[in-house]
């Protein structure tokens, strides 16, 4: 009979593996991020989170600092609002899906803790803009010395090989 429970148990915990998945993603701090989703009818969904903030010296994560939260809004399909609601850094949301269809997941922060992160991201993808600009500016100019210098050595060739040509009587 243990073997049993066990092998049950087990078959539950693979079940529940195989119809969970799960999400990566990064936010700024106005950003809404939505995930479309499509829901049975008459069914429970509940939706699990940590937030972290990202750490550019350490290359890791901030632990989760107190007043860091997520506002949560679900619209189902006839986008009558399910779910409003703010939570912590961690924490889990449940909502019940009343019709099937296309259900809408929103994600918001309410901190300013992750504006710090968009505006380093920011002035690092601006110092990256303004290497990259320069980069291509000196590849264009080198581009057009180079044609410059190719078309003067042909003028001057062609020129050279015609007074040859004249000089031993060809032409």
């Amino acid at each position: 009979e243990i073997e049993m429970k066990a092998l049950v148990k087990g078959f539950l915990f693979t079940l529940s593996c195989s119809l969970s998945f799960a999400l990566y993603f990064h936010q700024g701090e106005t950003e809404e991020k939505c995930i479309i989703e499509d829901i049975p009818g008459d069914t429970l969904v509940t939706g699990r989170y940590k937030m972290q903030s990202w750490d550019f010296a350490t290359h890791g994560f901030f632990p989760s600092a107190p007043g860091l939260g997520l506002v949560v809004k679900i619209k189902g399909p006839g986008e009558q609002i399910l779910l409003h609601k703010l939570y912590g850094p961690e924490s889990h949301f449940t909502f019940h899906s009343h019709s099937p269809g296309e259900h809408y997941i929103c994600l918001s922060s309410n901190s300013s803790k992750l504006a710090v992160f968009a505006g380093e991201k920011l002035a690092r993808e601006e110092k990256f803009r303004q290497v990259s600009e320069w980069t291509n500016n000196s590849i264009l100019w080198w581009a057009i010395i180079q044609t410059t210098i190719l078309l003067t050595m042909g003028v001057w060739q062609m020129k050279h090989m015609k007074n040859l040509f004249i000089a031993k009587k060809l032409v």
